[in-house]
């Protein structure tokens, strides 16, 4: 989908929400508004918070969740480094930056403005604040923008809703120590901003507003809830957003790949799969929500062994790297990626068939290795579907001894043991057949720069050492 679609397919939606409410705004500022929001979403490091991500969290149904979902994540500093030009003229009057860190600004520098006071109310925050990158900051933000855009047309009871929806989108919090669920503390927030603001809003409406944010955050989240191959596409596209170096796929280095491995499974083992979905009376209903926790569940241990194998890989190809120098790209090591009308020699190509390779001893195993063989749903640029040589680590070694290597590859990572340590700590049959197989990949480099016709160096078996 290129700019243009994007933009006419926002701006669609813009006209649809608004009609739903029944408010008139001209076209032109529609435009403007489905222009800001395009161009901020198509950002160069934007893969997963795309303008094809808010068309799905906003569904289709209701008008506020829409305008909601258009707008939740608009500001994202961690991926864009920075808040977009166009949306800090709404941002600068209430936020300001000090010593690399954002805050709301003090009491007597605030304007007097209720669109703002409406915004901090239900978020929770007050003048004065540090905002924390993963405490709400880009949700806040997001909200304010929201609001300050579709304040000339919109009524002080939509903004109140829409802004309900987008605070609910701050992902993966846990209750609070009254017991109370984030859903319910939104509840209470609700009522508290209603009632200082003086909006007049009905409890049954405020209770279809709390209905509306799950809905919203439960699509923010639904890859949770889906199929692990889905789940990892998801993985796999937001990797990029934070790890900037990812974007050309032939350059990066092997350490690079890894740290960005490591960090991604830093945050799968820190995730709590129950507070991952919301629900409030009724909203979604008990089957699909169960349904929803334990796919939930399944992904995250799925990942987690998907992840402790590609990083151990990784650890051990960045050790012989280290042999030829400091910062050798991956493709270096493995091979470039594919690109069209090119399929490049790759380091699986030159490895001998296992004999009695390794069996999956659960489901857990078996669908990670599945993923890692088969691959993922789609293609990203940077990276190949599939993990070949992973899937070769795993068959010769099994998971149980990769589990085993994986605090010596953290000591390796950390500088606690050195490159030839950790190699000299692994399978020496597995280094051997590891080596030969660079080897064979660099001599058919060799051959090529020479002239000469490419050939595979297949061996005919690899007897496993457990």
């Amino acid at each position: 989908m290129n700019f243009e679609n994007e933009y006419q397919q926002c701006l669609e939606k813009l006209n649809w929400a608004t009609k739903q409410l029944q408010v008139e705004v001209e076209p032109e500022k529609l435009a403007e508004i489905a222009e800001l929001i395009v161009q901020t979403m198509t950002g160069p490091w934007r893969y997963f918070h795309t303008p094809n991500h808010i068309f799905e969290v906003g569904g289709s149904e209701d008008a506020i969740e829409v305008l909601a979902a258009l707008f939740h994540d608009l500001v994202y500093v961690q991926v864009d480094h920075s808040v977009n030009f166009n949306l800090s003229y709404y941002i600068a009057p209430y936020i300001q930056e000090r010593n690399g860190k954002l805050k709301i600004r003090e009491k007597n520098e605030l304007p007097n403005d209720w669109t703002f006071e409406m915004v901090a109310s239900i978020f929770g925050f007050v003048a004065g604040q540090v905002l924390l990158p993963f405490g709400g900051q880009n949700e806040f933000m997001s909200a304010i923008v929201a609001a300050k855009v579709m304040e000339l047309f919109l009524r002080p009871q939509h903004l109140f809703k829409i802004t309900a929806c987008i605070e609910a989108t701050i992902p993966f919090k846990p209750n609070f120590e009254d017991g109370l669920t984030v859903t319910e503390h939104l509840y209470q927030k609700l009522k508290e901003t209603n009632t200082k603001l003086n909006f007049n809003i009905s409890n049954a409406e405020l209770y279809e507003t709390v209905k509306k944010s799950v809905r919203l955050s439960n699509r923010d989240v639904s890859g949770f809830g889906s199929p692990s191959s889905i789940f990892l596409d998801n993985t796999w596209n937001l990797l990029p957003e934070t790890n900037h170096n990812l974007t050309n796929g032939n350059s990066y280095t092997v350490c690079e790949y890894r740290i960005a491995l490591e960090k991604t499974e830093g945050f799968i083992n820190y995730l709590n799969p129950n507070f991952i979905f919301r629900k409030f009376d009724g909203e979604p209903n008990d089957k699909s929500y169960k349904i929803w926790i334990e796919q939930a569940k399944k992904n995250i241990e799925v990942a987690k062994i998907y992840l402790g194998s590609k990083i151990f890989t990784m650890a051990f190809i960045e050790a012989l790297s280290m042999r030829m120098g400091m910062n050798i790209p991956l493709s270096t090591m493995v091979g470039e990626l594919p690109s069209k009308g090119c399929i490049p020699a790759h380091l699986e190509d030159f490895l001998p068939e296992i004999y009695n390779p390794y069996k999956s001893q659960n489901h857990l195993e078996c669908e990670a290795l599945t993923l890692l063989a088969e691959g993922r749903n789609n293609n990203v640029a940077y990276d190949m579907r599939n993990s070949p040589l992973t899937t070769f680590m795993v068959r010769y070694l099994g998971f149980d001894e990769i589990k085993k290597q994986r605090k010596r590859t953290n000591d390796f990572c950390q500088k606690k043991i050195s490159a030839e340590e950790f190699i000299d700590g692994c399978n020496q049959n597995l280094v051997k057949t590891l080596v030969e197989g660079i080897l064979d990949l660099f001599e058919s480099r060799k051959q090529a720069i020479c002239g000469v016709k490419k050939e595979k160096f297949i061996r005919l078996s690899c007897y496993q050492n457990h």
